[in-house]
């Protein structure tokens, strides 16, 4: 089964200095249809202006992933740590028992295009110590196969989660087919981060994702991914 989440049904919200999509209910968007899928909680699609930021704010009890899409945004938190994300990084934040920080664009003269993710982790709160983690993916290892971003063991190099989830992320060039992996009892999320693409479980007509675009996937035995134009996918492995 694949229910696709059409970009344009997504909460909207421009605030002036962020221009936000929630896939998920989230802050002042709330829709009981559309409040998680698994462990996933919230895909939020963000555009901050130059110079401007999320000021230290507090998270408990979240696994929280950013990637950036372009642009650059600059992370400090309550364990001291200061970091610049750029695009293809994974950056995770173990929110755990509870965590301060803020996220600015240290730009003057460009926006910063991200992704903020929040999966539910798999135990709770108390027994997860605030955390912070990043890593740098290059897009050679993204070209043309999935490339595994966030797992519960860090394998393969990728950040470390405390969820039942991983993060893959592929980049497409137009025609461009890929398998998507889907190990049995399991389910997807599959997310355009940029481009189209069509999602392909032997229907010859396919469904046509495009950016923005999200496509629940349960029950399924074969999928593939066709870009349709140059494309970056983000796609989650859920229990």
């Amino acid at each position: 089964m694949i229910t696709v989440r059409p970009a344009n049904e997504r909460g909207h919200f421009n605030h002036g200095w962020l221009d936000t999509y929630h896939t998920f209910s989230f802050d002042q968007y709330r829709d009981v249809r559309h409040m998680r899928f698994r462990a996933l909680r919230v895909i939020n699609e963000d555009v901050v202006a130059p110079g401007q930021g999320f000021g230290m704010h507090p998270h408990a009890n979240m696994e929280i992933i950013t990637y950036v899409l372009s642009g650059a945004l600059e992370h400090r938190d309550s364990l001291g740590n200061g970091e610049v994300i750029r695009p293809g990084d994974g950056q995770r934040m173990s929110a755990g028992k509870g965590i301060v920080h803020s996220e600015f664009n240290p730009s003057q003269s460009e926006p910063v295009h991200l992704l903020q993710i929040w999966i539910f982790p798999d135990r709770d709160k108390y027994e997860i110590e605030p955390g912070y983690e990043q890593k740098a993916f290059p897009d050679e290892e993204k070209r043309g196969r999935w490339r595994l971003v966030a797992s519960p063991t860090g394998e393969d190099g990728s950040v470390s989660i405390h969820s039942d989830a991983r993060l893959l992320v592929t980049k497409l060039a137009p025609g461009e087919t890929l398998p998507l992996p889907l190990p049995a009892g399991r389910h997807g999320w599959l997310q355009m981060a940029t481009g189209a693409a069509t999602l392909n479980n032997g229907d010859a007509s396919g469904v046509a994702l495009h950016q923005g675009d999200g496509a629940a996937i349960s029950e399924e035995s074969s999928l593939s991914l066709t870009a349709t134009e140059e494309a970056e996918v983000l796609y989650f492995d859920l229990a």
